[in-house]
C-alpha cells in the first residue's frame, strides 16, 4: 500500500529538515483536495524550473503520479513523482529538482504532508522537506532558501487562503 517512508523522522547524521506547519480553516478533505487536485490555483508561478512560464501546475493524483507544470510554450518540466498517496490524510512527494534547479530523474528529496482534522472545519498541515543532505556541499544553503520566507512558508500560506475561500 505505501511506497517510501513510514514516518518523519530523519536517518541520522543528515541535514535538518525543513518543517512548516500552518491551521486552515477548512475540513480535512477540502484542504486535502485543494492540495492536490487543485494545486494549479495556489502553486506560486515563479515558482519552477522552466525556460517559458508556468502556464499550469499539475499534480497527478494517484502514487505514481507525476507533478509537473506546464508551461506558456506547450512544454512540460517534471517536479517529481507521488510516493505516497493516502487521501486526505498524507501525501508524500519526490521533489526531484536537483542544486542546480535542474530536473533529474534519478535525484529525490522527499516532501512529506500531512493534513490532520482539529475539528470539523479545521486542518493543520505539517510539511517536511527531507533527505536535504543529498544536496552535497550545497545542502546548507539551498536548505536555506527553501526555509525562508518565499520558500515552503509562502506556499503553504498561499494554499491556506486559496483552501479557506
Amino acid at each position: 500500500m505505501n511506497a517510501g517512508p513510514t514516518t518523519m523522522t530523519e536517518p541520522e547524521n543528515s541535514l535538518e529538515p525543513v518543517r512548516k506547519q500552518i491551521v486552515i480553516d477548512a475540513p480535512q478533505e477540502h484542504v486535502f483536495k485543494v492540495f492536490t487536485r487543485d494545486i494549479d490555483t495556489w502553486w506560486p508561478r515563479q515558482h519552477h524550473i522552466g525556460t517559458s512560464p508556468l502556464e499550469r501546475a499539475m499534480l497527478e493524483p494517484r502514487q505514481g503520479g507525476r507533478w509537473y507544470a506546464i508551461n506558456k510554450d506547450g512544454s512540460e518540466c517534471d517536479t517529481g513523482t507521488v510516493l505516497v498517496w493516502e487521501p486526505p490524510r498524507r501525501l508524500v512527494l519526490a521533489w526531484q529538482i536537483t542544486g542546480d534547479w535542474q530536473y533529474d530523474p534519478n535525484f529525490v528529496t522527499e516532501v512529506e504532508v500531512t493534513f490532520t482534522a482539529e475539528g470539523p472545519r479545521k486542518t493543520r498541515v505539517d510539511l517536511e522537506h527531507r533527505n536535504l543532505e543529498r544536496y552535497g556541499a550545497s545542502a546548507a544553503k539551498l536548505r536555506k532558501g527553501i526555509d525562508a520566507p518565499d520558500g515552503w512558508g509562502l506556499i503553504l500560506q498561499r494554499l491556506a487562503n486559496a483552501a479557506g475561500q
